[in-house]
């Protein structure tokens, strides 16, 4: 009689979980997803058949199939399953599971594995009580999490774990999926007269961000909630459930962009921003730049990162870059969301396709390599303040005032070596800058060859429509 009770009441749990909850395989066979590394021939599953698994960090976005497929390591390699949260359970719960996993595996022989969710919030000293048992292989340790676990985990956890990396499920990944709970009777929805529309289950694919259980609950929700009312419409059969792409749109409530101020998807999401910028791609660019908005970024990290990128990556081809990216930046102070977008979506679009030249950044990272490397120089005694009485008997002398000089370029030697850090590209504006400086170098080392410091000997380049004369 209690094993019938039994029965009953794991029935009644099993039927109140989540549709997503009752559809986790069972088998790596039924898993779908993360071929990268679970894939025939792939790390994962050669560490399985050779039963070498060891700890292991599982590292991704939501509903990408950490947890299941953690259960589904521990029934492959036959070990007990302990799971705990490092968002609730904290070092006393951790060292009894510990303890019983030692002791279970002195007495019984078999392994233990421990799965630790959200193990980022593990705090250093909590991770190191773990480090004994993994290090020993008492336990096997499956730690998911969804920040980089090489900015939150412990070297010395690292170390004895290998990461793998999840992906978001694929389109194909998540229509299988779909398919899967419509059909399966036992676990899915296979009881209910339903057909899903295969564009219906393509727009849930595109909409889900590429997460199994934001797709499946939505078409819960969609179901569940056509039960009383089953489609007979144009198309459509009597007592029959139409799952159909307005029915996917009204179930699913307004996406929330999964974006952490100061997490992974945030430097993630700029560097992306500005890879596309520095790349030439203005709809890419926008894109991430939505993405950042929608996700609540603070549009002042925005701003700076534009003024930076202004100067790094467009630089002299185009002059006006950074006072746009300035102007941008001065317009979100006195305007503010959401119509500061505008001026940011102006911004980014002009820098992207603006001519893009990193001449200026390599000339201040060498020199300022040349400096951290032991090249300092004197500053040359001409060039030196002359503003005081005794300049003159320290040799403070010589300098020529370049408005005076034909050209406004005075021929002198102005760093003591023959070293040349700025070298315009012929992009944008910097091909005429490059023009004139190729002229403007003759000159100066002209006077390098003369003394340093002699008056030049050869014309000044002349400014485009003039002439010496004028």
């Amino acid at each position: 009689m209690g094993s019938l009770f039994d029965a009953s009441e794991r029935e009644n749990r099993i039927k109140a979980l989540p549709l997503a909850a009752r559809m986790r395989p069972n088998f790596l066979s039924e898993f779908v997803g993360q071929e990268h590394f679970l894939g025939e021939g792939k790390l994962l599953r050669r560490l399985l058949k050779s039963d070498r698994l060891g700890s292991v960090i599982f590292y991704g976005p939501p509903g990408t199939g950490k947890t299941t497929l953690a259960y589904i390591l521990a029934r492959e390699t036959r070990s007990d399953f302990r799971q705990l949260s490092a968002v609730s359970d904290g070092v006393k719960p951790l060292r009894e599971v510990l303890l019983r996993a030692k002791d279970r595996l002195a007495a019984e022989g078999r392994k233990t594995l421990l799965f630790v969710d959200e193990i980022h919030r593990f705090n250093k000293s909590q991770q190191d009580v773990l480090l004994p048992e993994v290090e020993q292989g008492v336990v096997t340790l499956i730690g998911a999490t969804t920040e980089n676990p090489f900015f939150t985990i412990n070297n010395a956890l690292l170390s004895r774990s290998r990461v793998f990396q999840f992906e978001p499920l694929s389109q194909k990944n998540i229509i299988e999926i779909l398919n899967r709970a419509v059909r399966d009777k036992e676990k899915g929805l296979g009881n209910y007269p339903i057909r899903l529309h295969p564009d219906a289950a393509l727009y849930l694919a595109k909409v889900c961000d590429g997460d199994a259980r934001r797709a499946l609950s939505t078409l819960e929700i969609g179901v569940l909630s056509s039960l009383d009312d089953p489609a007979d419409g144009e198309g459509g059969q009597k007592g029959v459930i139409e799952f159909t792409r307005e029915l996917a749109a009204e179930s699913m409530q307004r996406r929330l962009v999964s974006y952490d101020r100061d997490g992974d998807t945030h430097y993630d999401t700029i560097s992306a921003l500005i890879k596309s910028i520095r790349g030439s791609d203005p709809d890419a660019a926008i894109y991430w730049l939505a993405r950042m908005l929608e996700g609540g970024e603070d549009v002042r990290f925005l701003a700076r990162r534009l003024m930076i990128l202004a100067s790094e990556d467009v630089g002299n081809a185009d002059p006006h870059a950074l006072p746009m990216a300035v102007a941008a930046a001065q317009a979100c102070e006195m305007v503010g969301l959401p119509e500061c977008q505008l001026n940011l979506a102006q911004a980014v679009t002009y820098l992207a396709a603006a001519p893009k030249s990193n001449a200026a950044t390599v000339a201040i990272e060498t020199a300022r390599a040349d400096i951290r490397e032991g090249r300092i120089l004197p500053v040359p005694r001409f060039l030196r303040d002359s503003h005081y009485s005794g300049a003159k008997q320290l040799g403070h002398t010589g300098y020529q005032y370049a408005h005076d000089c034909e050209g406004a370029v005075a021929a002198a030697d102005y760093l003591g070596v023959d070293r040349e850090y700025y070298t315009p590209t012929g992009r944008g504006f910097e091909k005429e800058i490059g023009q004139r400086l190729e002229k403007i170098r003759a000159i100066l080392k002209q006077a390098k060859s003369d003394g340093g410091t002699a008056p030049p000997e050869t014309d000044p380049p002349a400014e485009d429509g003039e002439t010496k004369e004028s």
